[in-house]
C-alpha cells in the first residue's frame, strides 16, 4: 500500500523522499524492521491475552529435562509470527505482483490450518487436534494453487533471448528490448511461460519439465501436468511437515525458518535482477524481485519472534506458526524455481524429518521380525535424542542454527558451482 502511494508522490509531487519506494532494498530493509517491530511489539500483549484465555501447553511427560516447567506456556503464538508476515508486505511489497498475492495467500491459507489444529487441541481438549486427512488435504489443497498458479499464470515468466526462444518453439507472452552498452543497438528478450526449474551443481543449472512431458507425444500437456503438479503437492506437503516435526524446543523452528529465508532472499535477490542473473548465469525471473520484500518479512517475522520464544520460551509458537512457515518456505522454493535444492537449503529440516520415518519404521520392523521393537535413536525427532543424551536444550538449539547455516552457504555456493 505505501508502495503505491509514494510511487505517486513520487511522480505528481515533490514530497521528500518518495523516490526511496522505488529501490528494493530500501522496502525490504524497512519491511525486516517493521516486522521485528510488529513481533516485538504485539508479542507481550498477545503472550498476557493467550494467558488469560488460558491457551496453554500441556506437555505430555517424555522424561526430557526441563519439560514440565513448559506446562502452561502460551501456545498458538503463530499469529504473531503471521501478522508479521502480512503486516509489512502488504505496506512494502508491490500487491499487484502474482508472486506477493501467492505468498499472500499461502501465508493466510497454512496459518488458517495449523490455527484450526491448535485450536481443537486447546478449546476441545483434543491432542490429536485436526486430523491427520484433514491437515493433509488443506496442504495438497496448497500445493494445487501454487502449482497451477506457476503453469497457467502470464506473470510466472522465464526471460530469454528473443531468437533462442522462437528457436526452440517456446511459449512467449511477450517481448521485450533492453538498450545495451553500444549507442543505439537493443537486445531483444522474449518472456517464456516454460515449466523449467534449477538443478544444483549440474553446468547446465536448469530442468525443463516440459521436455520430460514432450516424450508423451501428442500427451505431453497431460504428463507436465501429472509430473509438476503432484511435485508440488509433495514439497508443499512435507516442508510444511519437517517445520512441524522441527518446532520441538525453544527457538528451534524460528531460528532455522530465519536462516532458510535469507537464504531465500539471496536467490530472490539475484533470480529478480537481471545483471545478477546475468553475471551468474542463471535464469532470469521477472518480478521475483519483489519477493526479497516479502523474504524480507519472513526473517524479521521469525527473528522478532525469537525475542519471546528464545529460551526459556514465553510462548510457543504451535502448529499456527510452524504450518505457516513450512508452507511459505516451500512456496517460495517453488517461485523461485529452487524446489529440487529443498534437501540441501532446508537441511535441517530433512534431517528432523528422516530421524522420525527411520525411527519409526526400524522400530516396526524390528517388532514383526523379532517380536520386540527396537530404536534407532534415543528419541526422534532428533532433537530429542540430544535431549535424552542429557544436553541443555540452548545448545542443542544453537549447534543446529550452526549446521543449518552451513546448508545455507552450501545452497548459495551453488549458484557458482556447477
Amino acid at each position: 500500500m505505501l508502495y503505491e502511494l509514494f510511487t505517486y508522490l513520487d511522480a505528481n509531487t515533490s514530497f521528500p523522499g518518495a523516490g526511496l519506494f522505488q529501490f528494493l532494498t530500501f522496502r525490504a530493509a524497512m519491511a525486516v524492521i517493521v516486522s521485528i517491530l510488529v513481533s516485538v511489539g504485539i508479542g507481550g500483549w498477545m503472550i498476557k491475552k493467550l494467558r488469560n484465555l488460558q491457551i496453554g501447553e500441556t506437555v505430555r511427560d517424555l522424561g526430557l529435562a526441563g519439560q514440565k516447567q513448559k506446562e502452561g506456556t502460551p501456545t498458538m503464538g503463530g499469529i504473531i509470527i503471521i501478522l508479521a508476515i502480512l503486516v509489512p508486505a502488504l505496506l512494502f511489497a508491490k500487491l499487484d505482483n502474482v508472486y506477493i498475492i501467492l505468498m499472500i495467500v499461502s501465508t493466510i491459507w497454512m496459518g488458517i490450518i495449523g490455527f484450526m489444529d491448535d485450536y481443537i487441541k486447546v478449546f476441545k481438549k483434543n491432542k490429536e487436534g485436526l486430523s491427520a486427512k484433514s491437515k493433509v488435504l488443506g496442504q495438497i489443497g496448497l500445493g494445487l494453487l501454487v502449482g497451477v498458479t506457476m503453469l497457467l499464470s502470464d506473470e510466472v515468466v522465464v526471460r530469454y533471448d528473443l531468437e533462442e526462444a522462437e528457436a526452440q518453439g517456446y511459449e512467449i507472452v511477450r517481448t521485450i528490448s533492453v538498450p545495451t552498452k553500444d549507442p543505439g543497438v537493443v537486445a531483444d528478450y522474449a518472456y517464456v511461460k516454460q515449466a523449467i526449474t534449477t538443478v544444483p551443481f549440474l553446468k547446465s543449472n536448469s530442468l525443463d519439465y516440459g521436455a520430460i512431458a514432450q516424450l508423451a507425444g501428442d500427451n505431453s500437456d497431460i504428463l507436465l501436468w501429472l509430473l509438476f503438479i503432484p511435485l508440488v503437492i509433495v514439497v508443499v506437503t512435507a516442508v510444511s511437515n519437517a517445520a512441524n516435526l522441527t518446532d520441538g524446543i525453544d527457538g528451534l523452528a524460528a531460528g532455522v525458518s530465519a536462516i532458510i529465508g535469507l537464504t531465500l532472499l539471496a536467490f530472490a535477490y539475484v533470480s529478480g535482477n537481471a545483471v545478477a542473473s546475468n553475471y551468474l548465469n542463471i535464469m532470469y525471473l521477472p518480478g521475483t524481485g519483489e519477493l526479497v520484500v516479502f523474504t524480507a518479512c519472513l526473517v524479521g517475522a521469525c527473528l522478532g519472534f525469537l525475542w519471546y520464544n528464545g529460551h526459556p520460551a514465553q510462548v510457543f509458537m504451535g502448529d499456527t506458526g510452524s504450518l505457516a512457515l513450512g508452507g511459505v518456505i516451500a512456496a517460495l522454493a517453488i517461485a523461485l524455481r529452487k524446489e529440487l535444492l529443498i534437501p540441501l537449503m532446508c537441511g535441517i529440516f530433512l534431517i528432523e524429518n528422516l530421524s522420525v520415518m527411520i525411527q519409526v519404521g526400524y522400530f516396526k520392523y524390528t517388532r514383526k521380525k523379532y517380536g520386540e521393537g527396537k530404536r534407532v535413536f534415543l528419541m526422534a525427532p532428533l532433537h530429542h535424542h540430544y535431549q535424552r543424551k542429557g544436553m541443555h536444550e540452548s545448545k542443542i538449539v544453537i549447534r543446529f542454527w550452526l549446521v543449518a547455516i552451513f546448508f545455507a552457504v552450501l545452497s548459495v555456493v551453488t549458484l557458482k558451482i556447477r
